[in-house]
């Protein structure tokens, strides 16, 4: 899951893997994350404790990192994908099974989670949940009410979104959409009552339908930049990841630019998604990459992470830890009765991999 872009002079350290000299190769990670997914801290608070330099490299989408995986010798030891690509890059073999003795830590992560991440990950042998969230609906507050009598209401449902009659209106204001595939034909499936999972053509090809019957509203298709768009009224809707959107407003708060970003998670249910952290099996340096997790998965520092960057973290000693307004927050920390309504994303075969590239490629040329 889930702007995911860090400034670099603070989290990337500027010695690469390779880089010159005598340094101790065993203390030496290169992380492939998503940007602006960590707190401005951790790396070189990291890189104090152990004496390990870092490279942290970003990504904008699950299909990226795959893409580096797939080819293997990505030259990284630590990267984040999301469950469902995650869980089919186990079967592709591309994991480090995991020494679990080397991350003690893996005592604070709460059981429940565990066990739905255990439908991809059997025996959760490769990998541990970084971060939870949830893809919704951001929209700027103002712009909306002028648009819709007055009310927000109409952005508690995706009929915002799927409905020509109520996007055109916003059109004027600039709209992005999520460009990730994976996100939105589930989602576009889910809102017409068929089953999210769905691997059956016909059933994409409804999706896909009611996409592009959007598209002549949506100006701009990305998974990153809408974050300092909306904050900065540049843009007024985003089917966008639940933290960014919170960055968003958050952001727009702090600089007091008269606009006033919100989210919402749709009553016709949203998908719920667990990033990752995995250890690619060509990893040069496995060591420090158990080092890195194990301390991520420290409560102290998975609660500084969730207070930068608003997603939930699946450590349970963590919760008490984070900021009350965020802990408290129900489009970070859903309620029963919003989680019921949720859905996780599935494993694609490569053909149908291949469909969904093919249609969001429609969906995106208008065709």
């Amino acid at each position: 899951m889930k702007l995911r872009i860090l400034t670099l002079g603070i989290a990337v350290s500027v010695l690469s893997a390779c880089g010159g000299g005598k340094q101790d190769d065993s203390k030496v990670l290169n992380v492939y994350n998503y940007s602006d997914y960590i707190a401005e801290d951790t790396i070189p608070n990291f890189e104090k404790a152990t004496g390990t330099k870092v490279t942290y490299d970003v990504f904008d989408s699950d299909e990226m990192v795959e893409t580096k995986l797939l080819a293997g010798n990505s030259g990284y030891d630590v990267v984040v994908p999301t469950l469902n690509f995650f869980g089919r890059q186990i079967k592709a073999g591309v994991f480090l099974p995991l020494d679990k003795s080397k991350i003690p830590n893996l005592a604070n992560l709460d059981p429940e989670v565990m066990k739905r991440i255990a439908q991809q990950d059997p025996g959760n042998q490769y990998g541990v949940p970084y971060m939870i969230g949830t893809t919704g609906i951001g929209y700027n507050v103002d712009m909306l009410k002028q648009r819709f009598g007055g009310s927000t209401d109409i952005a508690n449902s995706w009929d915002l979104i799927f409905k020509p009659e109520n996007i055109a209106k916003m059109k004027d204001c600039g709209i992005t959409i999520l460009d990730t595939p994976s996100d939105m034909i589930p989602i576009a499936l889910h809102y017409l009552g068929e089953d999210p999972h769905s691997q059956d053509p016909a059933t994409l090809e409804k999706a896909a339908a009611l996409l592009k019957g959007i598209r002549p509203y949506v100006q701009n298709f990305h998974s990153s930049q809408y974050v300092g768009s909306l904050a900065n009224g540049g843009t007024c809707l985003v089917v966008g990841w639940s933290g960014d959107i919170i960055q968003a407003r958050d952001r727009a708060a702090e600089a007091n630019n008269g606009v006033t970003v919100a989210y919402s998670i749709p009553r016709e249910g949203a998908p719920q998604w667990f990033d990752m952290l995995a250890i690619p099996k060509d990893a040069k340096h496995p060591e420090a990459a158990y080092a890195f997790i194990n301390y991520l998965l420290e409560p102290k520092v998975a609660a500084a992470n969730t207070n930068f960057i608003h997603y939930a973290n699946p450590v349970t000693q963590a919760t008490a830890l984070v900021d009350e307004a965020i802990r408290t927050d129900p489009t970070i920390y859903p309620p029963a009765d919003v989680a019921a309504k949720m859905f996780t994303y599935s494993i694609n075969t490569p053909e149908v991999d291949k469909l969904y590239t093919r249609l969001w490629t429609e969906v995106k040329t208008g065709r």
